[in-house]
């Protein structure tokens, strides 16, 4: 059995976590600041579970410098990024109604008429955004949804590319009640670059686009402008921390303007589930029913360790160097590796999709790949069970010794296939 040193494990989620926050986890599992009980056997209506969610929730807004002017709310919620794919638009939704309730005085059949055009916008560029909107159908109707862009109609009815702003088809932003995109698409390997300038409001504009940025696989990895989104999610079992919790930033404004179940009823909208409706758990700070305080307390113990290595712009640098040195001995080896992601302004860098051609003597060579790197101890870079190939997740917690390990073996098997290892402009 290896020791966990001998091992690097590149899986795209559950992730590797931090070895020194597992060792502290361990700990307080049997006794947590020495109060003789576990971390976990806690109330989570304590004190002492109360300091664990405002420490986590204080993290997460200044990795991602955002002020204490409570204009933002931080929710720990289950149920991970895909429960997300219903609250959010139970949620926006329900502010969208709830201004135009308060802008007709109150008229519901004015409210009613406008309705008709009401739109969740969605950018269709992998599985998961396709998923999201396929959520927001199965709630309101296909006559509620509008497809921005799918990526697949121009890229020959595949995933890979995010087409250019301009052939984006948005509505009128008095229609819009969310504009969802997933920031990386983590089975496709396909992330965008920055937010979209499409998706820009004015400051104090009224009818503002109020965008949802799905982060789940690629939070806390490079600096983000809060003040641009509505509402941004992440599950933590990629970059944060254990799978059981889900971190959701969400802008006050919208908790303070939701409809009540009569109006909803009334206008046949669905109404959400208590525990998707964020202003009852924002209201109850996350603990509206039994949240689980050691994922949250991991979560914390990592982002406190990001905080003191650097913040996110140093996570960002070393994200960057992990992944073009992995894009870098694909794109040197063509005969021997191909990459998922052509289009290189838009490649992940938490997700290196890739595959590997057929031997000279016809052999699979992605077999003989994936066993003589799980011997090397290089672990979780199969692709997904739906698309096949390889992927190389270098989320936060994977070191650049692990990933300088793993491009080494790359080499050294694409060398032992004949290959001469290219030098590229």
């Amino acid at each position: 059995m290896p020791a966990r040193e001998q091992v690097s494990y590149f899986g795209a989620g559950p992730a590797r976590l931090p070895t020194s926050v597992l060792a502290n986890a361990s700990a307080a599992l049997l006794n947590y600041n020495n109060t003789g009980l576990g971390i976990a056997e806690h109330s989570h209506r304590s004190a002492l579970s109360s300091n664990i969610l405002t420490q986590a929730a204080q993290y997460f807004k200044t990795l991602l410098n955002i002020p204490n002017d409570d204009s933002y709310t931080v929710i720990f919620m289950q149920g991970g990024g895909t429960t997300q794919f219903s609250s959010v638009v139970y949620n926006l939704v329900g502010y969208w109604v709830e201004r135009r309730l308060r802008k007709h005085g109150g008229d519901l059949e004015k409210v009613r008429a406008d309705l008709k055009d009401m739109k969740c916008e969605y950018l269709l560029t992998g599985g998961w955004s396709l998923k999201a909107s396929q959520e927001a159908a199965r709630l309101l109707g296909d006559e509620h949804v509008s497809i921005v862009i799918d990526a697949r109609k121009a890229n020959g009815g595949k995933w890979g590319i995010i087409p250019e702003e301009k052939d984006w088809s948005l509505v009128e932003k008095k229609d819009s009640a969310l504009a969802y995109f997933c920031d990386n698409e983590t089975v496709d390997g396909v992330e965008f670059p920055s937010f979209p300038n499409a998706l820009e409001s004015a400051e104090g504009e009224e009818d503002e686009r109020l965008v949802i940025g799905d982060m789940s696989s690629n939070i806390l990895s490079r600096p983000v402008d809060a003040k641009k989104y509505a509402v941004i999610f992440a599950g933590a079992q990629k970059n944060i921390g254990t799978t059981g919790i889900t971190i959701v930033l969400i802008r006050k404004s919208i908790l303070d303007c939701q409809p009540s179940p009569v109006t909803l009823r009334a206008l046949n909208l669905p109404i959400p589930p208590i525990m998707m409706h964020y202003p009852t758990l924002a209201s109850s700070s996350s603990l509206y029913n039994t949240l689980p305080i050691f994922d949250v307390y991991i979560a914390g113990e990592v982002m406190s360790q990001l905080l003191t290595s650097g913040g996110v712009a140093a996570i960002a640098a070393a994200a960057e160097r992990k992944s073009s040195s992995v894009y870098e001995v694909i794109d040197k080896n063509p005969t021997v590796f191909t990459p998922v992601i052509t289009d290189t302004r838009v490649r992940s860098r938490m997700n290196v999709c890739f595959r590997l051609v057929k031997g000279k003597d016809g052999r699979d060579l992605e077999k003989q790949f994936f066993e003589e790197a799980e011997k090397k101890g290089l672990l979780g870079i199969k692709g997904h069970r739906s698309v096949g190939g390889g992927r190389i997740s270098c989320y936060n917690a994977v070191g650049e010794e692990e990933v300088a390990k793993l491009v080494a073996f790359m080499k050294e098997f694409a060398t032992k296939q004949g290959h001469t290892y290219l030098t590229l402009n």
